[in-house]
């Protein structure tokens, strides 16, 4: 059976507006390309780099519920926020997040790693040392690779000890362009 247009959007529409998503999820077109965000009732959850949904649809239904769909309304905010960051409007995301299954550790380094401000960097290593664990670098590392909430939640902001720019998911392509939009790299 083939659903029309209309009534798909009218069906997504519908069960988002009735509160019967547990993610909703759009593609989201930027400067560095795609980007798969994905929203709970709670809050963001996901910006995913790779925007293919295929990818990611199972393992947001294990993370949050199996009620995952399509819903650009679900991540409207998130959308217009996005968009005035790249546009250079925007220095701060106001968006409340959904960290569910996060490891306590892994929280308090994304705690404070939102406080690292717009257009400056800081080091793993710093970065152990605000959450008080300073011979941590490499386990502040892991959270940075498995940030689930990238550019929100800032980790194009961290580089190595001697400012070197090191991996990102997004590329060191994106970490780069990150930064210089924010004026953090000439």
């Amino acid at each position: 059976m083939t659903v029309s247009p209309d009534l798909d959007r009218r069906f997504r529409e519908a069960a988002a507006a009735e509160g019967l998503l547990d993610v909703g999820f759009d593609v989201v077109d930027s400067p560095i390309g795609p980007l798969l965000v994905a929203a709970t009732p709670r809050g963001l959850a996901r910006i995913f780099f790779d925007a293919e949904p295929e990818l990611h649809l199972d393992r947001l239904a294990r993370s949050f519920g199996p009620r995952v769909l399509r819903s650009a309304p679900a991540v409207d905010a998130t959308h217009r926020q996005l968009d005035e960051y790249f546009e250079g409007n925007r220095s701060a995301f106001g968006l409340d997040v959904d960290l569910r299954g996060a490891a306590p550790f892994a929280r308090q380094v994304l705690d404070e790693l939102a406080r690292v401000p717009y257009g400056q960097t800081t080091t793993y290593g710093a970065l152990a040392t605000k959450v008080g664990a300073p011979r941590a670098a490499r386990a502040v590392g892991m959270v940075m690779n498995r940030n689930p909430i990238p550019i929100v939640l800032p980790c194009h902001r961290v580089v190595g000890s001697t400012g070197s720019l090191t991996g990102y998911a997004g590329g060191l392509h994106v970490k780069e362009r990150l930064l210089r939009l924010e004026g953090a790299l000439l």
